[in-house]
C-alpha cells in the first residue's frame, strides 16, 4: 500500500458519488492526511442493495482523521452542485481537489438502451462531470494544489468498447474528453487528469452488476485510492493524463499488486476500454484439471451420436471453418459445458482446416471456456454478449484471455447462422 505522507493536510478535496465504494476510498485516504472532504452524494437513506449513505461516510471520514461536509448532490441538478460548492467554500475557505467520481452504467446495445437510461448516463457521467468542473473551477484557480481528477478510461477508439454498449461508452468518453479539453484551457493553472484500473474494482455496484462471485476477480478500492493520492502528490504541470492505477503505482515502487487482490493469485477481470489483460489471467493453465468441478463428467464416456442445440452450433461452427480462419485465430478451445447436451467439447483451430467435437481435443488446449448449455447457444448466436457473460460469472475462463477475446470474431460470423 502507499504510506500516507500528510500532503493533503488541511486541502478540501470535493469528490462526487463519495457515499460508498471508490469515491469513499479516495476519500478516506485524503482524511488520513487530515483532509477536508466534501462528500457530494445523492444517497441520504439506506438502501438495503447499496449500503452507505453521506451520512454514514462522513462518520468514517472523521474517524480516519478528516473533516467531513455531507451534502446532498445529485450530479444532474446544477442547484445542488452549486449549493455544495458555496457550502464548502464557507466551511473551509475554498477547494483544492474536485474528484468527478459520480457515475451511471447500463451495458445494453442500441436497441436496447432506453431513452431514459441514454439521458442518464450522459447527464451523471458527462453534463454532470462538466457542471461540478465548471463549478469549482474559480475556486480550483486559487489554490496551490488545484487538481481536477476524473474516473474515466484513455479514449481507446477500438469499435470494439463501441458495439456492445454504445450510450455508455459515449457517456464516459464524454468525462476523459472534459479531460482532455480543460488540461489544455486551465494549463499552468490547473491539473486535470483521468485515472483508470486496470481490472474490475470490488463495489457493491459491481455486485449488483455482475452477480455472486464476481469478487475473487477483483481488486479492492485501494489501489485507486493509493493511485489518486500518487497523482495528488505531482504538481500542476503534471496535467493532460490518462492514467491507469497499476501503471502509476508502479512508477511509485509498488511491486506486489496480490495485496490489493480480493483474492490474491485468482485470474483478474480485466477492465473495460483497454487493449492489455493482466499478466495474471494470460498465464497457460498448468494442466485439463483447471476446471476440477467437471472432472467427475469427463470421465464418463461419450455417448456415440451427439445431437440438440449445442451439437447444431458446432455443426454450423464447423462448416464455417477454413484455413483463413485458422490462420488468424491458432488456437485450441475446450468447452466444459453443464446441463443438457453438455460435457466437453472442443474447437481446434490449429490445426490445417481446423476441426470441432466432443471430448478432450488430441492437444492441451490454449483456453478453457466453462458455462452452461444454454448460456453457449445464446452466446455463439449473439443474444448474449461474451463480455457480460464474462463480466457476470456466467462464463468462466481458464488460460490466454488474448486468444479467448480472438474467438469473438468468430462468434460475429456465426451470429446470422444460429
Amino acid at each position: 500500500m502507499l504510506p500516507n505522507t500528510g500532503r493533503l493536510a488541511g486541502c478540501t478535496v470535493f469528490i462526487t458519488g463519495a457515499s460508498r465504494g471508490i469515491g469513499k476510498a479516495i476519500a478516506l485516504k485524503a482524511a488520513r492526511d487530515g483532509a477536508n472532504i466534501v462528500i457530494a452524494a445523492k444517497t441520504t437513506h439506506v438502501n438495503p442493495k447499496l449500503p452507505g449513505t453521506i451520512f454514514t461516510a462522513a462518520e468514517e471520514i472523521e474517524a480516519a482523521g478528516g473533516k467531513a461536509l455531507p451534502c446532498t448532490v445529485d450530479v444532474r441538478d446544477e442547484q445542488q452542485i452549486s449549493n455544495a460548492v458555496e457550502k464548502a467554500v464557507e466551511r473551509f475557505g475554498g477547494i483544492d481537489i474536485l474528484v468527478n467520481n459520480a457515475s451511471a452504467i447500463s451495458l445494453t446495445n442500441t436497441l436496447e438502451t432506453p431513452t431514459k437510461r441514454m439521458d442518464l448516463m450522459m447527464n451523471v457521467n458527462t453534463r454532470g462531470t462538466f457542471l461540478t468542473s465548471k463549478a469549482c473551477i474559480p475556486y480550483l484557480k486559487k489554490s496551490k494544489i488545484a487538481h481536477i481528477l476524473n474516473l474515466s478510461p484513455p479514449l481507446n477508439l477500438n469499435p470494439l468498447w463501441f458495439k456492445q454498449h454504445c450510450a455508455y461508452t459515449i457517456a464516459k468518453y464524454g468525462m476523459s474528453m472534459c479531460v482532455l479539453g480543460m488540461a489544455e484551457e486551465f494549463k499552468g493553472e490547473i491539473a486535470v487528469n483521468a485515472l483508470w484500473p486496470k481490472t474490475a474494482i470490488h463495489t457493491a455496484a459491481m455486485d449488483m452488476l455482475g452477480g455472486s462471485g464476481i469478487e475473487s476477480q477483483c481488486r479492492k478500492v485501494d489501489i485507486i485510492a493509493d493511485a489518486a493520492y500518487s497523482i495528488f502528490k505531482k504538481p500542476k504541470s503534471f496535467t493532460g493524463n490518462f492514467i491507469i492505477d497499476e501503471n502509476i503505482l508502479r512508477e511509485e515502487g509498488i511491486k506486489d499488486f496480490d495485496i490489493y487482490a480480493i483474492k490474491p493469485g485468482h485470474p483478474l477481470l480485466p477492465d473495460f476500454f483497454l487493449d492489455e489483460y493482466p499478466d495474471t489471467i494470460t498465464k497457460k493453465m498448468e494442466s485439463h484439471d483447471a476446471v476440477p468441478e467437471l472432472k467427475e463428467e469427463k470421465s464418463q464416456p461419450p455417448p456415440k451420436p451427439r445431437s440438440g442445440a449445442v451439437a447444431e452450433t458446432f455443426r454450423i461452427v464447423k462448416d464455417s471453418l477454413n484455413d483463413d480462419v485458422v490462420k488468424a485465430t491458432q488456437a485450441i478451445y475446450q468447452f466444459e459445458l453443464s446441463g443438457e447436451d453438455g460435457g466437453t467439447w472442443f474447437l481446434d483451430l490449429k490445426s490445417k482446416g481446423g476441426n470441432v467435437g466432443y471430448g478432450e481435443p488430441s492437444d492441451q488446449a490454449d483456453v478453457v471456456m466453462s458455462m452452461s448449455t444454454d448460456d453457449f447457444v445464446k452466446m455463439f448466436s449473439g443474444k448474449l454478449k461474451p463480455t457480460m457473460a464474462f463480466m457476470s460469472g456466467k462464463l468462466k475462463i481458464k488460460g490466454n484471455m488474448t486468444l479467448a477475446i480472438r474467438l469473438e470474431k468468430l462468434m460475429n460470423q456465426m451470429n446470422a447462422k444460429l
